[in-house]
């Protein structure tokens, strides 16, 4: 018994020391993968994630499968869901979890503000940019089912027409299947 009560004490102890945290944003057009990777990452982590669908579900106060009207994404509601993105991003950090970030992030001050969160937090972060070929993501998007994304294919058409900018994220291939991308993203981040 002494022995036992030894392992849970060392397990206590363990949850309570201290972790580092880090803030990883994945970025990416509708239908490459963000929410898949997220999910796959965040165990290895230790990291809570913030999605951007499911934040904008949350702000109208509806079920996450409700499918929402065009009003739900003009660009003043857009600020509204990345500002509760780096509000509750900023929050974790400071409670000392890491957090990972899933939104499309198309615009260059989407993604440096979310560098800045983790500057002003002085932890490390790491943006990743999911890509893949316009007719694998529309393929995607199609098949989905159950989901808080509203993305479609004619949203895709949009994103496609729209230039990001600037790109200091890494580039992560997303084209294959979800076990490269997980591969691929976990080298990125120094995770092995």
């Amino acid at each position: 018994m002494a022995a036992e009560a030894r392992r849970y004490l060392d397990l206590a102890a363990q949850f309570l020391r201290p972790r580092s945290c880090r803030l990883v944003a994945i970025g990416g057009l509708s239908g490459t993968g963000k929410s898949t990777l997220a999910a796959a990452l965040a165990p290895s982590l230790g990291a809570r994630v913030l999605r951007s669908d499911v934040i904008r579900k949350q702000l109208f106060g509806v079920a996450l499968e409700t499918r929402l009207p065009a009003s739900a994404y003009v660009p003043q509601v857009s600020h509204r869901v990345y500002d509760t993105l780096r509000r509750r991003a900023r929050d974790a950090l400071e409670a000392g979890y890491s957090v990972i970030i899933d939104a499309v992030s198309l615009k260059p001050d989407e993604r440096q503000s979310f560098a800045a969160i983790a500057e002003a937090a002085a932890v490390p972060f790491s943006g990743l940019w999911l890509e893949a070929p316009a007719a694998t993501m529309d393929r995607r998007l199609q098949a989905r089912r159950h989901d808080a994304s509203d993305a479609s294919p004619e949203v895709l058409a949009q994103q496609l027409r729209q230039d990001p900018g600037p790109m200091d994220w890494v580039r992560v291939d997303a084209s294959g299947g979800a076990a490269g991308c997980l591969a691929a993203a976990r080298r990125a981040l120094g995770l092995g």
